[in-house]
């Protein structure tokens, strides 16, 4: 079977600590994208400097300036990935990949990713957990597999178009919502264990402390639709995940402040119906491995 092509596209803003390792991780790559659209929007940092270096060492790398913007939101990302997105219109792939620019992973990462989607043609959207650089990674006693990171998704080409491209929502969950979507849509979505890509970025230090951070996780957890019972579950598990007690209560609080002001919700009810659907279906299958558990004790 011959290998798909792929294309990437990076959305940076002032990334200058961190591109550089995700510039040397993709040069290493035995399967090299045709095209790389790495779209700057208004680096000051030093972000531009480094990537016109590479840019102009490797053809298949393109540094695309947009114009500055006040703030720093996830909407802003996607209409930023759209730059890049647009200028890939007439360009033949098969498969296109969301890279954050703040990551780092082995030569044979895409290789591998794109070897998955050959061997298995229902899948539309494929990736690895991310590892933080302190070592902690996902539980997937409590993620399914079915989810796929935003640091890296990789979709078919006719998964992406199919679920209308990425939403811009200015509070967050992006990446969740486009892969709820495609499987909303009967497309199969996969996390793959073989490998890890390292995030070195702390998630949510951005903007806000990691307290913080929760606390609009959960307001963004009650936007997407998690069920109530769902959030329970979930706030009770990072209250044993540093920080410890302090980080499983603020994401419980800010649901029940997003709950309490009655906060729009990003996506339509259909998606919250069947989002919810899959909650409860991955509850009791891990609540009936429990009770077997016990059983056999």
């Amino acid at each position: 079977m011959s290998q798909l092509t792929y294309v990437v596209v990076t959305a940076a803003r002032n990334e200058a600590d961190y591109i550089g390792l995700t510039l040397d991780s993709m040069v290493a790559q035995t399967a090299r994208p045709l095209r790389w659209m790495i779209v700057s929007d208004g680096s000051t940092d030093g972000t531009d400097e480094l990537i016109a270096k590479y840019a102009a060492i490797y053809p298949w790398i393109t540094l695309i300036h947009v114009g500055d913007r006040n703030e720093r939101h996830f909407a802003g990302k996607v209409h930023s990935f759209n730059q890049g997105y647009e200028r890939l219109r007439d360009v033949q792939y098969d498969v296109i990949a969301s890279l954050d620019a703040d990551i780092s992973f082995d030569a044979g990462y895409f290789e591998f990713l794109l070897e998955r989607l050959s061997h298995e043609p229902r899948i539309g959207v494929v990736g690895t957990p991310f590892q933080e650089a302190s070592g902690e990674s996902y539980d997937y006693r409590f993620v399914s597999i079915e989810h796929v990171s935003g640091a890296c998704q990789v979709f078919r080409r006719e998964c992406f178009e199919a679920i209308g491209e990425y939403r811009p929502i200015k509070t967050g969950s992006i990446d969740h919502v486009a892969v709820i979507t495609a499987r909303m849509q009967g497309w199969k979505t996969r996390s793959y264990r073989d490998k890890v890509c390292v995030h070195h970025r702390p998630i949510g230090t951005a903007q806000a402390s990691v307290v913080r951070a929760r606390f609009k996780y959960g307001m963004k957890d009650y936007a997407i639709g998690n069920s109530p019972l769902w959030q329970i579950f979930r706030s009770a598990y990072q209250v044993t995940r540093p920080p410890y007690v302090l980080g499983g209560a603020a994401l419980a609080f800010g649901y029940l402040w997003a709950w309490l002001r009655r906060a729009e919700r990003c996506v339509p009810p259909d998606l919250v119906a069947f989002h919810r659907r899959e909650q409860f279906f991955r509850l009791k299958q891990r609540l009936f491995r429990s009770s077997t558990s016990s059983a056999l004790a």
